[in-house]
Parts: structure tokens; sequence; C-alpha cells
């Protein structure tokens, strides 16, 4: 308990998955959790469970992540609830799967727009607060599809290669104000999105058998990391691509 007490957090994508797991766990640790999706009757659903554990730790907030404007308000609304926020997870994203030939230009950009422009446009939401704070952690959530060969994925990996890109420009150009920027990249995780991707069983069996721990990693996994990135115990680290795979990446 308490690694991240005095901490304001901003988690994008909290209504289910990793983004809940996180907001959950961030509560538990002591951080004021501003949860945000665009699917507010899941986020309102994670806070209410939040609260009833750890009363007024968390706020629900719709939020469409591709919109500036939308950021300004989130950001604004959770700052006069909890003060100055100097964490930002930056979770929330869709998949993406075509191959080149189907894509077209409104599935590009809709993947640029959620997984890769949201980012930036928090990143340069928060900086201000995290100035005055005069410290901030940002976690950029990424993809081990933008890292290794991921065929059919072609807007997601573009998407997820930006996210990536931008951490580590945005760590060169932050570091010297005590903000720090790293990027998470996960392998396979049981989530929904996985589990709309592989819907049969052995579909889910046949990617776990292919990672060397032999299991699909979880949201907590996840979480567990984000919390670490989150907290003063990495406080000199920044600028990193985190891999967390169940060892994928080194076969």
């Amino acid at each position: 308990m308490g690694r991240l007490s005095g901490k304001v957090a901003l988690i994008t994508g909290a209504g289910n998955g990793q983004g809940a797991s996180e907001a959950y766990l961030f509560a538990k640790e002591g951080a004021k959790v501003i949860a945000t999706d665009i699917q507010f009757d899941n986020v309102s659903q994670v806070v209410e469970k939040i609260n009833v554990e750890f009363p007024g730790s968390a706020i629900a907030l719709k939020h469409d992540v591709s919109s500036e404007e939308e950021w300004r308000k989130v950001a604004e609304e959770g700052v006069s609830k909890f003060g100055l926020i100097n964490v930002l997870v930056n979770n929330a994203g869709i998949l993406s799967m075509q191959s080149f030939m189907d894509v077209t230009y409104d599935i590009w950009k809709k993947a640029i727009d959620i997984n890769a422009w949201s980012q930036f446009a928090g990143i340069k939401t928060v900086i201000p607060y995290m100035r005055t704070a005069g410290v901030g952690s940002i976690i950029n959530i990424g993809s081990l599809a933008s890292i290794i060969a991921a065929g059919g994925f072609n807007p997601y990996t573009a998407s997820k290669g930006a996210v990536e890109a931008v951490t580590r420009a945005a760590a060169l150009e932050l570091g010297t104000e005590n903000i720090r920027v790293n990027s998470i990249h996960p392998g396979a995780i049981d989530t929904q999105m996985t589990r709309d991707t592989f819907t049969t069983d052995e579909a889910k069996q046949a990617i776990a058998n292919a990672v060397p721990l032999k299991r699909l990693g979880t949201p907590e996994d996840v979480a567990n990391l984000v919390l670490f990135l989150a907290s003063d115990e990495s406080s000199y680290i920044t600028g990193t691509a985190q891999i967390i795979d169940g060892g994928i990446w080194v076969q």
C-alpha cells in the first residue's frame, strides 16, 4: 500500500481490461484516479467498485481520446477534483486488422487517431500540470505487434509504432523538466480485445503455446509494470520501451 501516495493519475480506456486493472491498482496504492473511457457505463462500474474499497479515490469521465477538446475537459475536471495531474497512462486503443489491400484511408485514420494521436494529445494536455507540479510520469501503451512481425495488423502496427517513436522524442524533450516518458509493449494479454480476435478455446490455446511461459498474460501483469513506471521507484527510467510478452520477443 502507498506506492502512489500523493499521485493524481489520469488513466484512459479504464472501462475494462488493462485500464480497469490499472485504475484499481493505482487506487489501492494510494493514488487519486481520473478514470476515463468512451464507454461511460463501463468506466462508471469500475469506479464504483474502486470507491467501495477505497472511498473517494476515483472519478469516472466519458472521454473520446481522439478529441483534443475532450482531453482539455477531462483534465480540467480531474484537476478541479483532485489537484494537479502527475501521472498519465495512455491506455485507450483499438485493434485494426486488415491486409494491405483492404486498408482504406478511413480505416487508417481511425487507428492513428485513437491509438497514436490520442496519446500525443494527452501528453500535450498534461504537460502544463506536470510542469507546475515539478514532476510527472507518462506511460504510453504500445504493442509487441509494432516490434516484431505481425502480418494483417497493418494500421494497428503503424499506430503502435508511432507510440514508441513519440515516447522517445517526448522523453528527450521533457527530461529536463523532471517529466519521464516510457512505453509498454504487451504481447498476448487475456483481455476482451484478445477474446474478440481469437474466439475459440483452441485459438487461444495456440497463442498460449507459442509463449515460452505457456500462458497468456493478464491485465494485472501489465498493471503491475505500469504501477512501477508511475511510481518513484522508477525515477531514473525514461525513454524506454518495456516489453511484457512472456518471452515471445526472445525466440
